[in-house]
């Protein structure tokens, strides 16, 4: 129970296979009481259905990061309800699906603009609110993937996004720790999400990276749930700044 009575906001969870779903679960089981966000009363009723999941206690509110007002909602309407936010994750990124095929040179302005801010701003955005509720200090990770450091085919405009997440929360980790708040980055191998689905040759993929990496093996989403946990509990209070790779050693080996 790592995580006893910590109180963990969770944003990105699509379904029951999505990585932010995997960690929420994960975290709850470690003790952790669960807020989860929904992005608009279209996706109100999933949300519903997987917040049934984390126990009768589990919040459920509403957040679009592309509305400011929004965000500020959400955090007000979480400091009414706990006294204080121990962790955050960041388990959200979009573009559009022509953007993740072809050739990255022919990336739109509008495509780059919105992945820009859905995928690497909103961490920025969701940590400047965070950090008044995070009272005693705090945790705060993002996912991010190897694309975010190397070219990787039909990764294109996500990789960049990834690239300035990942940016984005080393300076955060500088700005916040003097608050006592950490800010560490997940950067898993590719899993078969919902969200994965949209790159395309996405088999391809995980049998190189299943063939080629040092366990010979695929992560799963439980594989970055407990890494995550750990991130987010008490046993990384002296790790900030840091990206963790979950993905069996993949990035270690040449291209």
């Amino acid at each position: 129970m790592i995580l006893k009575d910590k109180n963990i906001l969770v944003l990105g969870i699509a379904n029951h296979r999505s990585i932010a779903y995997a960690i929420a679960k994960f975290c709850n089981e470690q003790g952790a009481n669960i807020c989860l966000t929904f992005q608009n009363e279209r996706l109100r009723r999933n949300a519903e259905k997987l917040a049934k999941d984390f126990g009768e206690g589990t919040l459920l509110l509403p957040c679009d990061v592309t509305v400011e007002e929004e965000v500020a909602g959400l955090f007000a309407e979480i400091g009414k309800r706990w006294e204080r936010l121990d962790g955050l994750v960041h388990s959200i990124a979009f573009a559009n699906q022509e953007d993740l095929k072809g050739d990255y040179v022919d990336t739109s302005r509008d495509g780059w603009l919105m992945a820009q801010e859905i995928s690497a701003f909103s961490l920025t955005q969701l940590a400047r609110h965070a950090k008044d509720l995070m009272k005693d200090g705090g945790s705060i990770i993002c996912m991010s993937y190897l694309g975010g450091e190397r070219v990787v085919q039909n990764y294109n405009v996500m990789g960049v996004a990834k690239a300035s997440l990942e940016m984005s929360a080393r300076y955060l980790a500088h700005n916040l720790g003097p608050h006592g708040i950490r800010v560490n980055i997940v950067s898993p191998g590719p899993i078969k999400t919902l969200a994965a689905s949209a790159v395309a040759g996405l088999k391809s993929i995980l049998d190189d990276v299943r063939e080629r990496n040092p366990l010979r093996r695929n992560v799963s989403q439980e594989d970055v749930a407990k890494v995550s946990a750990f991130l987010l509990s008490d046993l990384s209070t002296a790790v900030t700044g840091e990206t963790i790779h979950v993905d069996a050693g993949y990035h270690t080996i040449g291209m």
